[in-house]
C-alpha cells in the first residue's frame, strides 16, 4: 500500500467505512423494531408465530434474491456506481419499514416480508458491484487481498456500530420519536457518504 491500490482507494474507503456505520446503527435499530413486531417482550406472543414470521421473511428474500440475481445479474458490471447507489437506498428503505412495521400490526409480516426482500436484492447488487470496484482498486493482480481487507475493514466497522448500538439501544428504547430522529441523521449520513 498505496501502490498495490488505485488512487481513489483511500477515499473510497474513508467515506464507505462511514456508511457502514451509519448503516450499522440503523440496522440496529431495525433489528429491535422487528424483534419487538414478532413479540419480544409481549406475553402473549408465541415462539411459533414468530419462527413463522421470521421463515416468511427469510424464504421471500431468498426467492428475491434469486429472482433479482437471473433478472439483473449481467446488468451489474456496468453502471456499477447506479447499481451502488440503488442498493444503499433500496437498503435504508427496508431499514425504515422494519422500523415502522410494528406500528401496522396487521400488515406487519407483509411489511417485514417485503423489507427482507429489499434486503436480500442490496445484497446482490451491493456484492456485485463491491466486486467491480475491487477489480478496479487492485493494481498487482491483488484482488483477493483488496477483498479480504475490505471485508475486515467492514467488520472492524460493524464492530464499532454494535458498541455504539450497546451504549444507545437502552437509552431510545421506549422512545419511539428519537428512534425516528435517529434513522433519519443516520440514514442522511449513509446516503451523503
Amino acid at each position: 500500500y498505496p501502490e498495490s491500490v488505485s488512487d481513489d482507494y483511500l477515499c473510497y474507503q474513508t467515506w464507505d467505512t462511514v456508511q457502514a456505520f451509519a448503516s450499522s446503527i440503523t440496522g440496529t435499530l431495525a433489528t429491535q423494531a422487528v424483534l419487538r413486531g414478532v413479540g419480544v417482550g409481549d406475553e402473549t406472543a408465541t415462539v411459533t408465530a414468530a419462527t413463522f414470521t421470521w421463515i416468511l421473511k427469510d424464504g421471500s428474500g431468498m426467492l428475491g434474491r434469486i429472482f433479482f440475481a437471473w433478472m439483473k445479474g449481467s446488468k451489474l458490471d456496468c453502471d456499477a456506481k447506479k447499481w451502488r447507489l440503488f442498493a444503499d437506498i433500496l437498503n435504508d428503505l427496508a431499514i425504515f419499514m422494519e422500523i415502522v412495521a410494528p406500528a401496522f400490526p396487521a400488515c406487519f409480516t407483509l411489511t417485514i416480508c417485503i423489507a427482507g426482500l429489499c434486503k436480500c436484492i442490496v445484497g446482490v447488487a451491493g456484492g456485485a458491484t463491491r466486486a467491480a470496484l475491487t477489480v478496479h482498486q487492485a493494481r498487482r493482480d491483488n484482488m483477493a487481498d483488496v477483498s479480504a481487507k475490505d471485508g475486515s475493514q467492514e467488520t472492524l466497522v460493524n464492530l464499532a456500530g454494535l458498541l455504539v448500538s450497546l451504549l444507545l439501544i437502552p437509552l431510545i428504547t421506549e422512545n419511539l420519536f428519537l428512534v425516528y430522529i435517529l434513522f433519519f441523521l443516520f440514514t442522511f449520513l449513509h446516503l451523503y457518504a
